[in-house]
This record gives C-alpha cells, structure tokens and sequence, in this order.
C-alpha cells in the first residue's frame, strides 16, 4: 500500500520457508526442500498458499492470513500481486513505479501501471505466472 508515497507491507508472503507454514505442511503429511537457494513443497512449488495447483491441495492451501487496515486520507492505493512480481520488485519500487500513473493526475492510467510492474519483473528475469492489480484508495475513505 502507498502511504504519501511510502511503502507498507500489508502481507508477508507465505513461502515454504517460513518456519510456520513448514509446520502446517509437515503436519499434513507434506514435505518442504531446499534445492538451489529456492524452498518447495514437495519438490515442486514456491509458495505454501494459493489457487490452483490441484496436485499439491493438500499441502497449499488458498486460505489467506487476513488484517484489517483503516483506510485514510494519506492511503493512495494498494498493489495487489503474485509472486512473479513480488519475487523481483520490491515493495518501494512498486510504489516509486506505479504511483505517477494514479496519484497527482486527473486521468489514472492503472492499465499501464500494472504493464510496466510485469515488464521490470520480467526484464529482471522473473518466469512465473505475473498477475498484478491497482486499486485506487480515496474514494472509500469514510
């Protein structure tokens, strides 16, 4: 989320390597390796929360962990997106990218925000699946 043009983590990723969802997965009958610096699920995913993947169901699940954020004036948007980009641009970066095309204009271009938040990540070498979503904050400010 932009705060004023500052980064806020609003998540923290759920990766086979966190200690906690390691557990989970073991718990299930799962397992969690290590090969070449990358943590998997049973050898074949990097993320331990997500949709599809209907081999590894047991193991992966969509079950988000939630919070909830009051949303004020200085709230600018929210960048919601999947490890393709997460895995090669930082949170500061996104903000530094795609808040010209929404904040301070009077026509918001988020179609061309989230092109150019793929293109860096795939320019930097990213291969995974790249979903990415702008959403504009001010307007459900109460």
């Amino acid at each position: 989320m932009s705060r004023g043009g500052v980064a806020e983590a609003v998540t923290v990723d759920h990766k086979p390597s966190r200690k906690d969802e390691q557990d989970r997965i073991e718990r299930t009958g799962g397992y969690v390796d290590c090969r070449n610096g990358d943590w998997r699920i049973q050898g074949a995913l990097a993320v331990s929360r997500g949709i599809g993947d209907n081999h590894l169901k047991k193991w992966v699940i969509a079950e988000p962990e939630t919070r909830i954020i009051e949303i004020r004036p200085e709230c600018e948007f929210l960048i919601l997106a999947s490890d393709g980009i997460w895995d090669k641009v930082n949170n500061q970066e996104a903000i530094d990218i795609v808040r010209p095309f929404c904040v301070g204009t009077k026509k918001p271009d988020l179609t061309s925000a989230c092109k150019k938040l793929v293109s860096l990540s795939a320019t930097r070498g990213s291969y995974d699946d790249k979903s990415v979503m702008v959403i504009r904050l001010p307007h459900f400010i109460l």
